[in-house]
Order: C-alpha cells, then structure tokens, then sequence
C-alpha cells in the first residue's frame, strides 16, 4: 500500500513542477522529496520521472499516477469525514433542508422534539443527497424526492405562496391571484427564500424584487411602505416573521399557479427509518394547509 505522504508529495510536484517548489509546498526539504520520488518508484516498479541536468519532469506514466494519487487522497479525505460523521450521527440526528419553511416547522417544534436533533438556522446549500451518504445529515427536507439505492423519500406537505396586496389596488379585490397578474410590480422580499426565489423571478412577468439580508430591515420596510411581499402557509409558524403583522393594510391572497405549490419530501438513508420516522411524523403532525 502506498503511504498517503509519498501520493501528496507527486500530486504536489505535478502542480509546482519543481522539486524546489514542492519542498517549499509540503514545508519539507528538498531532499526529502526527492528521496519520496524515488521510493514510490520503487513500490510502483515503473518509471515517473525524466531526468534531465538540472530538470526533473513526469513521464506520461507519472501524470498518469499523479492524478491517480489525487483521486486516493480526494477518497481517503472522504471516508474519513464519512467515518467522523457517522461517529456524531450515532449522538446526533442532524436534520437540514435546501427550504426555509421546513426550518421553520422544525423550530416550531423545538420544545416537543428530543434533545439529539438539531438543524441548523439556515437553509442546505450544497448537495443534500451528499450530505445524506457523507452523514453529514440523518435527514434532509428538499421540494424534489432525492433518489438512490439507500435513500427513501417521504412526502410531508406542500408550502404554498401567498402574496400580501395593498387593500386599495385594484388586484387585491379577489379571493385569489395569479403570477401573470403581479406582472410590473415591485416586492420587497426576504434574501434566504430557497427555490422561492428562482420562482418568482421566472413566473412574474417583468417584475423588480428588493431583496433585504435582515429580518428586521424587512420587517420596517413592510411596516413604513405600500410594497407587497410573499409569506406561504408556513409563515404563521414563524416565532419571528420577517414582515409587519399589525396595522397592516395588506390583503394576503393565495397565489393559485401550480408553481406557487411546493411539495416538501424529508430524505433519509433507508435504515435510518426508526430513528428519522419520529421527527417526519411530528412535521407532517403540525404542517399547515
């Protein structure tokens, strides 16, 4: 088995070029990498290496192994994180999702869920179906099933958008609106919304969204001023809303487009059924209409 150092130390030569520049990458001496190059030789039996005065260059066979060597070391970091994720998973159901609103549900459920589960206060950026087979997360909240050998997907609810109106536009005198009908308003709306954002950006014709990092910014904005603003069924479950509640002048209509209808799936690796099923049946217990 090749040692992982003597693998660093040809990935790192085949970046620099140099035998000079890889010592002072890997903080060693130049020796030392020398003497590396020539040992992994040895274990491999072929040639990796041109020797020229004064030059030192891979073979074809060495660029070969070089970027074989980068592969071994991407998968020894990866099971190790895995091995380590896995450790605090048998302590900790870490659960995240890729949707605000589940977050949402979750906090709403603080004080009834067991002390292992945690989630974080912001939404999964990165890929969730990683984040399940890394162990990185026991269970994931996403709006698409995620697929895999190992991985159930479970339907929890739908989220699903409203828009709040000024009382006195001409829109807000119906029970119910379309996307096509906010074409060329202006909204103020929350940064962090998830795949909200892509939404309304690609169904509301010609349409200026000003986005605001702070809840509390938000919150004034929509308090001081006539914009409309979005919140979905899950919004009443927010302990801290991000708009205005009171004095509001605003009518709040459902947005009846099949896009503003989110489906909600929590994700897990299948044996993890037993541990994940109480918290699924929780959200699915409290998730609004």
């Amino acid at each position: 088995m090749l040692a992982n150092y003597l693998l660093e130390e040809l990935v790192t030569f085949a970046r620099c070029g140099t035998l000079a520049e890889t010592a002072a990458a890997l903080h060693v001496t130049q020796p030392t990498v020398t003497r590396g190059m020539q040992k992994l030789e040895t274990e491999l039996g072929v040639p990796l290496f041109i020797r020229q005065p004064n030059r030192l260059s891979l073979t074809p066979t060495g660029e070969l192994a070089a970027r074989e060597a980068e592969r071994l070391l991407q998968a020894n970091d990866q099971a190790v994180h895995r091995i380590q994720n896995f450790a605090r998973s048998q302590q900790t159901l870490t659960v995240t999702s890729t949707l605000p609103g589940a977050l949402i549900v979750l906090d709403a459920l603080r004080d009834q869920l067991p002390a292992q589960v945690q989630w974080p206060t912001h939404a999964l950026t990165t890929d969730p179906l990683v984040a399940l087979t890394t162990y990185a997360a026991g269970l994931v909240f996403t709006n698409v099933p995620l697929s895999g050998p190992t991985v159930t997907a479970q339907r929890v609810g739908t989220e699903r958008l409203a828009v709040n109106l000024n009382q006195f536009m001409s829109q807000a005198n119906q029970p119910s609106i379309t996307f096509a009908q906010l074409k060329d308003l202006s909204f103020v709306v929350l940064d962090d919304i998830g795949p909200w954002r892509a939404i309304i950006q690609q169904h509301i014709p010609n349409a200026k969204f000003f986005y605001q990092e702070q809840r509390d910014a938000l919150a004034a904005i929509t308090q001081f001023s006539d914009f409309p603003y979005f919140n979905t069924n899950i919004t009443p479950l927010d302990p801290t809303p991000a708009q205005a509640t009171s004095a509001d002048n605003r009518r709040r209509l459902p947005i009846t487009d099949a896009a503003a209808q989110m489906p909600v799936y929590a994700n897990y690796l299948t044996n993890e059924a037993t541990r994940v099923q109480p918290v699924i049946d929780q959200v699915i217990a409290i998730w609004p209409e």
